[in-house]
């Protein structure tokens, strides 16, 4: 049923981002389907690019890669069933837009608890709930 198995991670907070890993991680060996583990990294304000080494887009691509691999070595999930991806740009964006590229079966995310702003779900969370065209399993802490 779940082929295709899409995990976004925050590796500011990878700790947040174990029980998602672990659900997919179920999951895939359930439905024998594969997991991507995506990482989305922000946009360099224009304001700040003058202040940043000319090669930091580079530095911080290799950075996430690297982080993600070692992720992907801790998930117990078998290497030729787990693949990795960074993309830049808005985060709920990049997670559609992964998720059409690799043509997921389901979204698999955690949600910071929720504060009054954003009372039942993160606004990242929710706008891929919302818009994505496959299924989406939120995983709370």
């Amino acid at each position: 049923m779940f082929k295709s198995i899409l995990v976004p991670i925050d590796l500011a907070d990878t700790d947040l981002a174990k029980p998602a890993i672990a659900t997919a991680a179920t999951l895939s060996q359930t439905w024998n389907g594969s997991v991507r583990l995506l990482n989305v990294l922000p946009i360099t304000p224009v304001m700040l690019a003058e202040y940043v080494p000319a090669d930091f887009d580079a530095q911080q691509r290799a950075t996430s890669e690297e982080a993600l691999a070692i992720v992907a070595a801790e998930s117990g999930i078998a290497a030729p069933r787990i693949s990795t991806a960074v993309r830049k740009g808005g985060i709920y964006h990049e997670i559609l837009e992964e998720a059409a590229a690799v043509k997921a079966d389901l979204i698999v995310m955690t949600s910071h608890r929720p504060a009054m702003r954003t009372y039942f779900l993160g606004s990242n969370a929710g706008h891929v709930v919302r818009y994505a065209k496959c299924s989406v399993l939120v995983v709370r802490h």
